[in-house]
């Protein structure tokens, strides 16, 4: 029976590469994104569904780039656009570690409850006929390269998110990888991955995918 994934996320889920500068829009191949990786290990009895937006929070709207970068209102979105889904795999936090957003580690692990209380709701887990939930905590943020300005703070925030996301996910009863035990931000703009942490964190959500 063919099990259908839905990857909800940020540019590290649309696959953004480090930028050299701001503004830039690119976007790796679907060769090297994670989900692509994770859907091609798990194999063809998989459907994969990308929802990852550039830019987009827990449950913050985004001062330049807009109210629609809240994640609660792309969750429901995107639950009430697919499936039935199988399986919902959330990673975000990031871009509420920026300064501008002025929220703790607590609160942005909080957006993340707002996020798993919406996907666990009974709405949506019987439009769905259930699904199984994997929470991502993202690698820590470094404070150089090309966002520096904006990631004034986040590294500190960054780094106390994946304990508290860890015991998030115990409390709720749902699965839980903390990206950062494979990969680590990208030097260039301390934000975004080398194509090789695609890869390498790709496999490592197919294997916890595999197994629940």
């Amino acid at each position: 029976m063919t099990k259908t994934v839905l990857t909800f996320g940020d540019s590290n889920t649309y696959g953004t590469p480090p930028a050299h500068a701001r503004g830039e829009n690119r976007r790796y191949g679907a060769d090297i994104r994670w989900p692509q990786v994770m859907q091609k290990v798990l194999g063809a009895d998989w459907t994969l569904i990308e929802e990852g937006l550039p830019g987009r929070t827990t449950c913050r709207a985004d001062p330049v780039m807009g109210g629609h970068m809240d994640g609660q209102t792309g969750l429901r979105i995107a639950l009430e656009s697919h499936g039935p889904i199988d399986h919902l795999i959330i990673m975000l936090g990031t871009n509420d570690c920026q300064f501008h957003h002025a929220a703790s580690a607590e609160q942005i692990a909080g957006g993340i409850a707002g996020l798993l209380t919406i996907a666990r709701s009974e709405a949506y887990q019987t439009r769905h006929a259930g699904f199984e939930i994997l929470l991502i905590a993202p690698p820590a943020v470094l404070e150089q390269g090309t966002y520096r300005e904006t990631s004034w703070g986040a590294h500190e925030k960054s780094k106390a998110l994946a304990s508290l996301i860890a015991d998030l996910a115990a409390h709720w009863g749902v699965a839980f990888l903390d990206a950062g035990a494979h990969i680590a931000s990208s030097q260039l703009d301390g934000i975004h991955f080398e194509a090789e942490d695609h890869g390498t964190l790709g496999r490592a959500v197919a294997d916890k995918i595999g197994a629940l």
